[in-house]
Parts: C-alpha cells; structure tokens; sequence
C-alpha cells in the first residue's frame, strides 16, 4: 500500500462517518503500471482481442489517455466479454465477463483505492474477496466456531444469481456513504452499465454486475457489508436469544445457531 493509501486507510479507520471526495490522483500511472503486472500473461483477452503482453507493450501509447478521461469523466469502459464455465460439481454453468486488460488494469487499480476505506469497515464475518482472506481463513473459523462456542444448528445459503440481479441504485447508494469523488462516481456508474457482448450480440445492463473484473467483487463485498454483515449484527443478532455466528465468502453464507427456535426465526425474517 502506498504511502498516500495508507492515509485514506487511517481516516478511514478513525473517521467513521467521512465522505472522501477527492480519491482520483491516487489513480497514478505507477499504480495502474502496477495493476497491469500483477495480471497475468496468459489471461483471456476481452472484446479488443488485446492481450496483456500487447497491452504492456503500448502501455505508453494509452495510458495519459487513459488517465485525461478519467479526470475529465469522459472514459468509455469497453463491454465485457460473457463465457460461461462450468459450475465446480455441478452439470450448469456460470457466466464470466472478462473485461479488456487495459481496463481490467483500471478495475484493479481503483479496487486498490476503495479496499483502502472499505477494508476498515468491512466486518470480520466476510472473507472472499479481501487482502490476506480466503476460503481456508473462512473454513478455519467455522471450524473454531463449531468446536469452541455453543452452536448446535447451522444454516447455509448461496444467494441465487446475486452478481446478475444487484440492484445499482442501492448499491450507488450504499458507495456514496463513503464515496463523494464524481471521478470514482462516474467509473463505477459506467462499469455498472456497460454491458456484455456475446457471440457479437450486445447486451445492456440494467441490475447486476458481471462476476470476473476487480471492481466487480469489491462492489459486491460492498453491497452484502450493508445488506447481509450490518443486518445480521445490529438487527438480527439483538432479537435472538442464544449465541450466533455469520460467516460469508462473497455470495455464500454460513449462519450457527445455539437455540432451534433462533435458527428458525432467522429463516422467517431472511
């Protein structure tokens, strides 16, 4: 982390209710530089059929554009490109959006801003998505959970289609809590629309956003915080009687239980 991220990180960490307004200039052509090495040289290529040793190559050619358009609220994030994959075990797929690797290289390099505020807020329920936080992190801990602390009952769930049906004006609402720079506003805002091209057929984007760019998982970590993490602390967890426990990797969670009747409760109010 950067010198000037990690004053965003410490505001952010002290200053529970602060607006930043002015994010933008931490977008430097260092960082973006950056964000383009860590992906890597056998990546998909998206709807401009460049790959990252190409995009590397020209990165003199396209990046004071780049960074003009961003201050200016002018760029044009490229459609996304939609595959679908294979689900682990399961005969249906997914889909997958892969963006183009110059804005693939923007996604991560303003991911690389917000999880500086977002980090100190998020709750440590979550796990997918986050610096030094995995699936092993999150398994370990409900192990501890079951193990050492009075559960009896578990409820777990994957929220169907949440990357494909996220509402963009709660989660506008829900960046805008912390996020007051119309630069990042205006990026986020045209990754939302943008779309996605499949076999040459263009389609818009009016809810969801597509699962496979940076920004798309932090967004996503962003809007189940409010919806899901905050819920379940300041609503949920008051009105039961017994222990209980979330645990959440992006889109999948976990809920344990001391008492029958909170479980069921829960699945009431869910």
């Amino acid at each position: 982390m950067t010198t000037g991220l990690k004053g965003v990180a410490a505001k952010a960490r002290t200053e529970k209710e602060l607006v930043f307004t002015s994010l933008a200039h931490h977008l430097s052509r260092e960082m973006i530089a950056e964000s383009l090495k860590h992906i890597p040289l056998d990546s998909a290529t998206g709807i401009d059929g460049i790959d990252v040793r190409t995009a590397r190559d020209t990165f003199d050619q396209w990046i004071e554009t780049m960074k003009t358009q961003i201050h200016r609220q002018s760029y044009k994030a490229p459609a996304v490109k939609r595959v679908w994959i294979p689900k682990p075990g399961k005969e249906e797929k997914r889909p997958i959006g892969i963006p183009c690797v110059a804005d693939r290289a923007l996604q991560r390099s303003v991911a690389t801003v917000l999880t500086a505020i977002y980090e100190e807020d998020f709750l440590n329920c979550s796990f997918g998505g986050r610096p030094g936080r995995g699936a092993h992190n999150a398994l370990t801990t409900l192990n501890e959970i079951i193990m050492m602390k009075r559960v009896n009952w578990v409820f777990e769930a994957d929220l169907k289609n949440f990357f494909g049906s996220l509402d963009h004006g709660w989660l506008l609402r829900f960046v805008k809590h912390r996020v007051g720079d119309p630069r990042i506003l205006s990026l986020i805002g045209k990754w939302l629309k943008v779309g996605v091209m499949e076999e040459g057929a263009y389609e818009a984007s009016e809810v969801g956003t597509p699962q496979g760019g940076s920004i798309s998982v932090l967004l996503s970590n962003l809007y189940l915080h409010y919806v899901l993490d905050i819920w379940f602390e300041k609503v949920i967890k008051p009105r039961l009687e017994g222990e209980c426990y979330l645990i959440r990797y992006i889109d999948d969670f976990i809920v344990c239980f001391e008492h029958k009747k909170d479980a069921e409760k829960f699945m009431e109010v869910k």
